[in-house]
């Protein structure tokens, strides 16, 4: 697949190293590098690369631009939250410290060019600059005039630069209203599940042959293909269950050979860790646990489907509980229940005699976001950060049906749930987490 990486200007030698750090991209790589040209060459102004999430977008270009040993500069959107960290991160990597000290403290849009185009002047480019912008979709949230100016950018600054665009999303979505200039558009499609049995296969256990590991990864893909095409994702579950699956070797009890005895004892493990794709909070170390107390307790889950226990995430089960909790329990409890060194509060002041009718028969009652969350890090064993991974858990409970979303659309302050489960569907997600529900119950006192 080398000959797919063939231009005039670099060395074959060269490009064949590239190829091979390139498996199943061959012919992208191939594509870029014809429409980047020779090193001093006038490429295209700005190109936008775009395809789904571990693509291969990022990988390929910086392979190309690192290992041709073309002048660059990276820049993560993400990390990038204004565009004087923009501006800088560019002339920092393009010219050096002297020329982002230069920037004012809060540099406009022509501060940059005017700082550049002096640059420029001083040491005029030999071969083409490249500018490389990941998480490009964020750029459609700084100044309106800054991703045409970047689009144009060879023109403004009167400089051989091209910017690269990388993204998740369609152009059609970043077109601004006003019009400008159109990049030249590259497509990365996803890997075939050929092109991940290829990549993955690559990451062999040393202390194990290359067709084992081989065969491997075409059970995992047989089991995660379906629901994951993301090659991270896919690549971290291959190192989570590697383990798992190699016990039976180390025992003694089956040789490689034995595909279908090595399929039979791994298959129940990968079907469990299903629930855990997309939750990297789930350490190694934490999912092991939790594989042994379920092995431990049985009859833990009887009373809950088996859809539900697969598929529910680790830490969703926690979000449900809190859920729960805050649904049936006074907001005044909060403190006795979920606070260590509450002080001490005597049992005939915190129980009111008056309150003769059970929260559980009166229905779940509404709570905000923030008394949900509260409890939500009071009950996890771990810390766990406030990530969007959690807020998107949320959501997915509200979709399941799990939790209810109260108040009206044009409700100003923060949203308000109640939870949708039993008595006895959380006392079930409850076992399988090994937490006592029962103990931080108001109505069970």
């Amino acid at each position: 697949m080398a000959a797919l990486l063939q231009h005039p200007c670099y060395e074959e030698e060269r490009l064949r190293r590239v190829a091979d750090k390139l498996p199943c991209r061959e012919v992208q790589a191939g594509t870029l590098l014809s429409v980047m040209g020779g090193p001093e060459q006038h490429s295209f102004p700005s190109i936008f690369i775009y395809g789904h999430r571990a693509s291969g977008k990022s990988h390929v270009i910086h392979m190309l631009l690192r290992e041709l040993e073309l002048p660059h500069a990276t820049v993560s959107c993400v990390e990038c939250v204004s565009v004087a960290l923009l501006f800088e991160q560019v002339l920092l990597s393009l010219f050096g410290c002297d020329a982002a000290s230069l920037l004012p403290r809060s540099p406009s849009l022509s501060d940059f060019v005017r700082i550049y185009r002096q640059q420029c002047s001083h040491s005029p480019a030999v071969q083409t600059r490249y500018i490389v912008m990941e998480k490009a979709e964020l750029l459609r949230d700084m100044d309106a005039n800054l991703l045409p100016a970047l689009l144009r950018l060879q023109e403004l600054v009167q400089d051989n630069v091209t910017v690269i665009l990388l993204s998740e999303i369609v152009w059609d979505k970043f077109r601004p209203n006003t019009g400008c200039f159109e990049p030249l558009q590259l497509h990365f499609p996803d890997y075939s599940k050929g092109e991940l049995q290829q990549i993955l296969a690559q990451d062999s256990h040393p202390s194990y042959s290359a067709e084992l590991y081989s065969s491997y990864i075409n059970i995992l893909l047989g089991v995660f293909y379906s629901v994951c095409r993301d090659l991270r994702e896919l690549r971290h579950l291959a190192a989570l269950n590697f383990s798992k699956f190699c016990e039976p070797l180390e025992e003694g009890k089956v040789k490689e050979s034995d595909t279908h005895k090595l399929w039979r004892n791994i298959e129940p493990h990968l079907k469990k860790a299903m629930q855990t794709v997309y939750l990297r909070e789930v350490s190694s170390v934490q999912w092991e646990q939790l594989q042994q107390m379920e092995e431990k307790d049985t009859g833990a889950v009887r009373g809950l489907s088996a859809h539900a226990h697969v598929e529910l995430p680790y830490y969703s089960k926690f979000l449900l509980i809190a859920a729960y909790l805050a649904s049936y329990n006074p907001a005044r409890t909060d403190k006795r229940f979920f606070v260590k060194h509450h002080g001490k509060v005597r049992k005939t002041n915190f129980l009111k005699k008056h309150e003769k009718t059970s929260n559980h028969l009166l229905g779940p009652k509404p709570f905000p976001l923030d008394r949900l969350l509260a409890i939500f890090y009071s009950v996890v064993d771990s810390r766990v950060a406030p990530t969007a991974s959690i807020f998107s858990q949320i959501s997915s409970l509200v979709t399941l049906q799990l939790l209810a979303q109260v108040g009206h659309d044009d409700q100003i302050d923060a949203p308000k749930y109640k939870c949708a489960v039993s008595l006895d569907f959380i006392r079930a997600i409850s076992r399988t987490v090994n937490f006592d529900i029962v103990k931080y119950l108001y109505d069970f006192l």
